[in-house]
Formats: structure tokens, sequence, C-alpha cells
């Protein structure tokens, strides 16, 4: 009995890509968009702030996945995306529930380098449990950074099939 129940609670634990689940209060709310107006910079400024913060995270590209991780030694997938964020001076909320609601919504048709990708990945459930950087975007083609269960820090496109139908929505931190 022990035994299923460890298995229940590593399945659990693996499943999903949050670091800690949380409510969200308004001055957290509050921070997050000051963060964003104290940023309040142009256009050429907030691509190469958004060059500097996918070039930092590539340095973490092939690191295995540690629940909770934001080190070399293991990654997350919000862990990955706040330590990028942090290293241009960017605090954003650590678990993927508050970081879906930082930021702008933007259509998928407009996302730029830079911006976050929020995904579902439990099935038959549409509740965001996964976040990612976007590195390339082009006409039909979103290219992004995230950490995943299976294979660490990769970069996928959002063409593939099973991200495609994962994408729950984009959102524009800078």
């Amino acid at each position: 009995m022990q035994k299923i129940a460890l298995i229940l609670i590593l399945i659990f634990c693996l499943s999903s890509c949050k670091s800690r689940k949380s409510t969200i209060s308004k001055s957290d709310r509050t921070k997050t968009e000051s963060i964003k107006n104290s940023n309040n910079v142009s256009s050429n400024e907030s691509s190469a702030i958004a060059n500097k913060i996918i070039d930092y995270a590539k340095k973490f590209d092939g690191v295995k996945y540690k629940y909770g991780g934001d080190t070399k030694k293991g990654m997350d997938c919000s862990g990955l995306v706040t330590t990028s964020f942090k290293s241009e001076n960017i605090l954003l909320p650590r678990s993927t529930s508050e970081l879906v609601l930082s930021g702008d919504w933007i259509d998928i048709k407009h996302v730029q380098r830079g911006d976050l990708l929020f995904f579902a990945t439990s099935k038959n459930n549409r509740k965001v449990n996964h976040v990612a950087i976007v590195t390339d975007a082009k006409a039909d083609y979103v290219e992004f950074i995230h950490a995943t269960t299976s294979a660490g820090v990769i970069v996928s496109n959002l063409a593939e099939r099973y991200w495609y139908f994962a994408f729950v929505q984009a959102r524009r931190i800078l």
C-alpha cells in the first residue's frame, strides 16, 4: 500500500510543471504592473532586452527537468522563465498559475521574441500548467524554449501537433 501511495505522489509531482500553487493578491498584480510600467521602453530597447533574455534562457538548453528547479542542476518551466527574466532585472511571479496573470494578453498572430506562451498539458483539462518563452516568431512559425518533464530544457515549435493542441494563450511582459 505504501508503494502505491509513493508511486501516486511521484506521478502527481512529475505530471505538473508548476513549482507551487498559490493565489495572487492585488498587491502582487500591482507589483507586476509597476515592473512592467517601469520598464516602459521603446520597441528597439524591448527587442534588445528580449534577445538578452532568450540568450540567457538558451544557456540552460539540455538541463534536466527538476520540479521547483531554477539552476543548471535542474529546471522547471516557470523556473526557466523567471530566472531568464530576472537576468534582466525583471521580477516575475514564480508559478505558472501566477505568470498567466502577468503582462498583457496578445493574439498568437502577434507574438514576438520574449513573449510568453501558456499551455494546458493535462488530458481533459484546459487549466494552464506550462509556460515557455518565444525564441523566434514569423508568419505561421513560432519557436519557443521551455523545460519539459521528459527532455528537460529544449526548443520546440508551435506547429508540432502536441504543442499546437495544448496551446492556451500568449502574453507580453516587455
